[in-house]
């Protein structure tokens, strides 16, 4: 596996599949330095890990520039560790952003890439030309549907997220996320139009969990949300994800259209 130096504390992050189940981590670098890490926390959700080495001396960090936004064609450079062969980079380009549906498990909004992503890349850094970190390699496919073994598709963690999940298990140990307990999709304006809702766009609610805090506050399913905390739901994914962030325990108003009716629900 593979692993990215975030800052001289020593930080890394890398994917949970690669420590799972580790009863000791050693970490290699390219200067010959070698040092057992401390597992800092994980989180299934985003197959993430954190990692912290006690070096003396400066340690090679990866550039990051915050303003950067990832755009299909970016030139980019996986650098990993695939079947031991270590320091090894494939080149490609973004072919596609906002990857979702791919880990079962997950909810990631994934990056995907041309640039080869084998066995022992999970964990390490896609950069770009200037070797700004883009994202962290996760994975590819190993077969379609029919058996074949496709060719050029890769997947990578955005680095906005990355970084956000690590600042999370630094602080915590754990990530601590929101939940109101609803399942959704997004109607756009034709569909809504044509649907008799006077081209409104929200997310239509199709399933409410029993004694979650949707439910308790009223939330139906066919309820129609316009805005969550006071911010319009326009996206599923960005929506829940928006949820993620707002403390367990916070009172946020939801606005839903149900019968033609507006209401605002806590």
């Amino acid at each position: 596996g593979s692993g990215v130096i975030m800052d001289q504390r020593g930080y890394i992050i890398t994917n949970k599949h690669v420590i799972n189940d580790a009863d000791q981590i050693i970490v290699a670098l390219q200067d010959g330095r070698v040092f057992e890490a401390l597992l800092v926390g994980s989180d299934s959700l985003t197959d993430l890990a954190v990692l912290k080495i006690n070096a003396t001396g400066g340690l090679p960090t990866i550039p990051i520039n915050a303003r950067r936004v990832p755009h299909i064609g970016d030139v980019v450079l996986a650098i990993g560790n695939p079947y031991n062969l270590g320091q090894t980079i494939t080149q490609g380009i973004i072919s596609a952003t906002g990857r979702i549906g791919l880990n079962p498990t997950g909810r990631q909004n994934f990056l995907q890439t041309d640039a080869s992503i084998n066995h022992g890349n999970s964990g390490g850094a896609l950069v770009n030309s200037l070797g700004e970190l883009m994202g962290i390699n996760t994975l590819s496919f190993d077969k379609s549907n029919d058996g074949e073994t496709p060719e050029g598709i890769g997947f990578a963690i955005p680095f906005q997220l990355a970084t956000k999940i690590m600042d999370k298990l630094i602080r915590d140990g754990r990530v601590i996320r929101g939940y109101i307990g609803i399942g959704g999709r997004e109607i756009a304006p034709l569909h809504a139009q044509s649907g008799g809702i006077d081209q409104l766009q929200g997310i239509v609610v199709n399933e409410v969990s029993p004694d979650g805090p949707a439910a308790n506050a009223g939330i139906q399913v066919n309820d129609l949300i316009i805005s969550v905390d006071n911010k319009p739901a326009i996206s599923a994914l960005e929506t829940m994800d928006q949820v993620a962030e707002i403390r367990p325990g916070s009172v946020i108003p939801v606005v839903v259209m149900r019968d033609d009716k507006q209401l605002t629900l806590q």
